[in-house]
């Protein structure tokens, strides 16, 4: 049997690896030429960790993962640490370490394990139909490819999606900025084994290491949409934005590079109840598209691709019949994710001040086990706990 995958990001490479290692055909179709991750690194949860272990990548991804030991809250103004506490009670609960990773890393090892000669770049899908015997994909070219069954990892921006579940979908515009990029690691900004973040003001300010010696950092910042700023602008920006703000979080500022430095507004989708139409299933951003706020949108598509694969080989009734078990897998899970960045998006943000306020106070009183037991709670949804 043969899948059509549409999507050559990482949930559409984790779904094809997945594919194939449960004995299934894969043909990978990738409507750019060159793919650029957006956003400059993930953080891969251990739900996410086991999920790319489970793909056979256990050693290439340790050794592009940045060792995130500990986890620590800064105060805005003049940088003392609001809590500070180790990882390791995570660790040992769940059975996997985090691993902060470069997307463009990540990217890279998907690719090579998959084969990049074998992915179909610059085919842009314009349509697809379905029969009793398979899932026939249009692209803009003029080619066409026809598999079993079709899965549709074409990202926030899915083409595919409004067939599968029936409606158009209507990005939300989560009411921040995210900028983000890599810089090479200085510990007179943030340890080098610490998730740092500097909070105040519904704004944010963090550091992860990933591999090569670097930070993935971010900023994130309550903002109107549209305005007109760009990469020319960077550095003048997050200056005026971050006026007052600690030495460490300046410092930052001065040694990123604009070239190589994202300013994303967030969005995210309001989940669906459908994500598989007969032949047609529905994988990461494509289903389930949430804002970054609990680090899990990456992990979800790694979910997927599993649950995908496991449930296809482990039932016989039909390639529709699994679909519909997939999507009962997964409904439920991704919905929850959603939800719970966007909850979680809403008090990291200053969406109702006082509660923003109430949460730094928090802060300051937290010995780690409450936000540790979060995490563990998400973490353990996952389909390989």
């Amino acid at each position: 049997m043969k899948a059509i995958v549409i999507g050559g990001g990482i949930g559409g490479m984790c779904a094809a690896l997945a594919l194939e290692q449960s004995g299934y055909q894969t043909e990978v179709y990738e409507a750019v030429k060159i793919i650029r991750p957006v956003g400059a690194a993930i953080s891969i949860w251990p739900n996410g960790v086991k999920c790319l272990n489970f793909l056979g990548l256990k050693t290439q991804l340790q050794a592009l993962g940045g060792n995130m030991a500990f986890m620590a809250y800064n105060d805005f103004q003049h940088g003392q640490t609001l809590t500070r506490f180790s990882m390791r009670p995570l660790v040992e609960s769940v059975g996997e370490r985090p691993y902060p990773v470069a997307r463009a890393d990540l990217q890279a090892m998907l690719l090579e394990r998959y084969g990049a000669q074998r992915v179909n770049f610059g085919k842009r899908v314009s349509h697809i139909e379905q029969d009793a015997t398979g899932v026939t994909a249009w692209f803009e070219d003029g080619s066409e490819a026809r598999g079993d069954f079709l899965i549709a990892a074409d990202g926030t921006h899915s083409v595919i999606r409004a067939t599968v579940t029936g409606q158009p979908a209507e990005r939300r515009y989560a009411g921040y900025v995210n900028w983000n990029g890599l810089v090479s690691i200085d510990e007179s900004i943030a340890p080098a084994d610490q998730w740092t973040t500097f909070v105040g003001e519904g704004k944010r300010v963090s550091l992860m290491p990933v591999s090569g010696n670097r930070f993935y950092f971010f900023f994130d910042v309550p903002l109107p949409q549209g305005l007109a700023e760009d990469r020319s602008s960077v550095k003048a920006d997050l200056t005026r934005y971050f006026s007052g703000w600690a030495a460490p979080v300046q410092k930052l500022i001065a040694a990123i590079d604009p070239q190589t430095t994202n300013r994303i507004e967030i969005h995210d989708i309001d989940p669906f109840p459908r994500l598989v139409k007969g032949r047609v299933a529905l994988l990461g951003d494509a289903g389930h598209s949430t804002t970054p706020d609990i680090g899990q949108g990456g992990c979800a598509a790694m979910e997927d691709a599993v649950v995908l694969a496991l449930t296809l080989q482990s039932h016989s009734l039909g390639i529709e019949d699994a679909l519909r078990r997939y999507e009962a897998r997964r409904a439920e899970r991704v919905k929850d994710l959603v939800l719970k960045a966007r909850r979680r998006c809403d008090v990291t943000h200053g969406k109702q001040p006082e509660v923003t306020q109430a949460w730094y106070e928090e802060l300051k009183q937290e010995t780690g086990e409450r936000i540790l037991s979060g995490m563990q709670e998400t973490i353990i949804g996952g389909p390989l706990a």
